[in-house]
């Protein structure tokens, strides 16, 4: 498809790249009309000229700024039969493509929860009900069916939908490897607590009696090796207040850790501390390349510490590729619009960047302990969920951890949604 434009931008090719060339279809920007008028094929229009013979979309402003815009206005609109956007008051869903993509409404955003996080309920999808739909699909979907209904067969076959596993090891184990004053100190807190049950399952755990109830370690090597996309991100940073895994330095743990590589993509989980200290980002990039041998390349946020673009910046600037955290902890969907993976673009450079996001479509906590989920009901929102990445194609991407996958404690019968999940995509 040739599109004319007045002016060729950065975020204009970054929308049409991701809108076709992702696809399979191919793309040409002009801002020589009088090329344009004489080309033949497929044509689009994408200015305010009035052009003969080629089919117009009357842009906003957005594709065509440098810099973000404190006040941009946003509104809810229809555009081809669906839902769109509408932009300083223009319906563009290009634009509304960019906006959404680009996490646009997340910079400088002024209102975070405790953690530190940009809430799924401030969000435009959230707040006009479509966060659980693939609404950026929906509207490249509805620009093919418009302007290149031709290309429409291509567009189908082009479309793909992956499992996609992953895992957060936060905690390898509960009592294993435990040892010291991390034994003492828990053992005087489930005297106080006078928590006897746990106190005899450490005992038997470390004296052999007992699998640690944190350990489901076999089963997720089973999981790799039938999903070849499973991904396991581990947390290696210093015992803190939210980071309290073993220690990295135990060669029995990196033995572990090592056992996936070959098997499944194993990235690092950054510590909560690491995310207000490069230097510990930087340190546990060096523990997990120890280990491994080579430098991880995906990584995904503890606690979904998420700070566009910031923690993009830096985990790029350490040689990582990929992040895995583009989702909500306590709202299931699509943040992003979009189950596809897509790269980085930083507003506040005004660039595309090599680097690329994966969305994740839920998390087992998210379920659970934001919901309060029933597993029946859990199993029915994960299905509602893949039938979209089914239909609008993607990665179906969801968290888990070890110890939930292990059914421990309030976990127990909910590794059955896990396997749910994975009977959607057999």
């Amino acid at each position: 498809m040739l599109i004319f434009v007045d002016q060729i931008s950065e975020r204009l090719v970054y929308t049409m790249h991701f809108v076709f060339e992702e696809h399979g279809l191919s793309a040409q920007l002009t801002n020589d009309r009088v090329f344009f008028e004489q080309a033949v094929g497929l044509k689009l229009n994408y200015s305010s000229w009035n052009i003969p013979d080629a089919p117009q979309l009357l842009p906003a402003n957005l594709l065509f700024e440098e810099q973000l815009n404190p006040d941009l206005t946003i509104e809810k609109a229809v555009w081809e039969g669906i839902d769109c956007l509408a932009i300083d008051e223009i319906i563009d869903p290009f634009a509304a493509i960019f906006y959404v993509i680009s996490r646009y409404e997340e910079y400088n955003y002024p209102v975070l929860d405790k953690h530190g996080r940009f809430e799924a309920k401030n969000s435009i999808l959230f707040k006009f009900n479509w966060l659980q739909l693939q609404i950026v699909e929906r509207w490249v979907r509805a620009i093919m069916v418009r302007f290149a209904p031709s290309l429409m067969p291509q567009f189908d076959a082009e479309k793909w939908h992956t499992f996609v596993p992953t895992f957060d090891i936060d905690n390898t184990f509960a009592f294993q490897w435990k040892e010291g004053w991390r034994t003492w100190l828990s053992t005087a807190k489930d005297v106080i607590q006078r928590n006897k049950s746990r106190r005899i399952q450490r005992k038997k755990v470390q004296s052999g009696a007992e699998t640690d109830p944190f350990d489901c370690f076999d089963f997720l090597n089973k999981v790799a090796r039938k999903h070849p996309e499973t991904r396991l991100f581990w947390l290696l940073g210093d015992f803190a207040e939210h980071d309290k895994n073993i220690s990295w330095s135990d060669p029995r743990h990196q033995a572990l850790i090592q056992s996936f590589d070959p098997i499944a993509h194993v990235g690092l989980h950054p510590s909560y501390a690491s995310n207000t200290s490069e230097s510990k980002l930087a340190q546990e990039n060096d523990r997990l390349t120890h280990i491994l041998g080579a430098k991880p390349l995906e990584s995904r946020q503890h606690y979904l510490k998420l700070a566009i673009p910031h923690t993009y910046r830096r985990l790029n600037s350490l040689g990582f590729q990929a992040d895995f955290s583009m989702g909500y902890a306590e709202e299931f969907g699509f943040r992003a619009g979009t189950a596809r993976p897509f790269n980085f673009f930083d507003l506040e450079r005004n660039k595309d960047t090599n680097y690329k996001v994966f969305p994740f479509v839920y998390m087992d906590g998210t379920l659970l302990e934001y919901k309060a989920y029933d597993i029946e009901t859990a199993k029915r929102v994960v299905g509602l969920l893949a039938e979209e990445v089914k239909r609008y194609g993607g990665n179906f991407c969801c968290i888990w951890h070890n110890e939930t996958i292990a059914e421990a404690g309030k976990w127990k019968g909910w590794g059955s949604v896990f396997e749910f999940t994975m009977e959607q995509f057999t």
